[in-house]
């Protein structure tokens, strides 16, 4: 059963509104100010919050400051309840982060029209996030620990072979071992290497004097940077000849330039990984009117338009009938 705490100071309409709830099917929680129903909220916890803006002592927008200041009631849906008069201050309320708002004097229908659509999007909310959250398991379960095992095995493999029979082993063969180690090592390194990257980027956006620091760095001849990494990459899957670039000369780019060549690194290596060879790969960057767009075009099976909404860290799709290296960070 779905819970909502109506503040309302005048008790004949908290009465009124709390009945028409209760007889839909709602558990239903009154208080009479708004101090009472900053208590109640943080103790109940209630599904949707329905508010009054005039009250005296704490008034609706206080209220609904105090509860969002919270992250345990900051997304709890809220809606406010205004007279007629009051229709110039709901612009306020909205900006605070209010959902929806009712004019007085309202309709039992329009008041239930209200609260089902705004508890419908709740529940399709938790829905989303709990199917990303069951996303997010499942990756983690399937790519993180053939990530770390792979290369790892690599390495104590070949070099076991290389401690136990370095006597008899031709120097050549000796060479392909410690060239497979290598590659192993470099694909652990640049795992650990993402790993960073993505916690210090999720430092960085709880801290908004660091976050501005950052947006003023700058990269000098980016052009250079760009086809560096991608004919590297290119070389790398062995596909120079499917590379094709079109980057435009600029003397600098508003971005640092650590994450420039990461940005470009794993989407233009995710390009080649997922597409075939003999398929042309494209990288393409230049001005667009203010901004700097880097486009990477590859022939690979593409993403649906459902996945691609989906995209975040540790997220891989259709795992299950694609192998495929990476744990989801790139």
């Amino acid at each position: 059963m779905k819970k909502i705490l109506v503040i309302e100071d005048a008790q004949s309409l908290r009465r009124d509104i709390v009945e028409m709830l209760s007889f839909e099917g709602y558990e239903v929680v009154g208080a009479e100010d708004g101090l009472v129903g900053i208590e109640r909220a943080r103790e109940e916890m209630p599904d949707l919050i329905i508010c009054d803006i005039m009250m005296p002592g704490r008034d609706g927008y206080g209220v609904l400051e105090e509860l969002r200041s919270d992250p345990a009631t900051a997304s709890i849906p809220f809606i406010f309840l205004t007279a007629r008069t009051d229709r110039v201050d709901v612009r306020q309320g909205m900006e605070l982060g209010a959902d929806d708002y009712l004019t007085k004097p309202f309709t039992a229908s329009e008041l239930l029209a209200t609260v089902n659509v705004r508890i419908q999007k709740r529940v399709q909310l938790a829905q989303y996030a709990e199917r990303r959250l069951d996303d997010l398991r499942e990756n983690i379960i399937l790519a993180l620990p053939h990530e770390l095992r792979t290369p790892l095995n690599v390495i104590l493999g070949f070099s076991d072979l290389m401690m136990s029979d370095y006597a008899v082993t031709e120097p050549a063969r000796m060479g392909e071992m410690a060239r497979h180690i290598n590659a192993a090592a470099l694909r652990l390194y640049r795992l650990i290497e993402n790993f960073l990257i993505y916690a210090n980027v999720r430092i960085l956006m709880t801290s908004p004097e660091q976050f501005e620091a950052l947006r003023d760095r700058v990269t000098y001849q980016p052009k250079a940077t760009i086809e560096s990494i991608a004919l590297q990459k290119a070389e790398q899957h062995q596909r120079q000849g499917d590379l094709s670039l079109n980057v435009d000369d600029v003397p600098a780019l508003r971005f640092a330039d650590e994450y420039l060549r990461k940005a470009v690194e794993e989407v233009v290596d995710n390009a080649f990984k997922f597409s075939n060879p003999g398929t042309p790969v494209q990288v393409t960057a230049g001005r667009d009117g203010s901004w700097y767009t880097i486009a990477v075009i590859d022939q690979g099976r593409g993403m649906t338009p459902e996945q691609i909404n989906s995209i975040g860290a540790y997220m891989q799709f259709d795992r299950r009938f694609y192998e495929q290296q990476g744990s989801g960070l790139g």
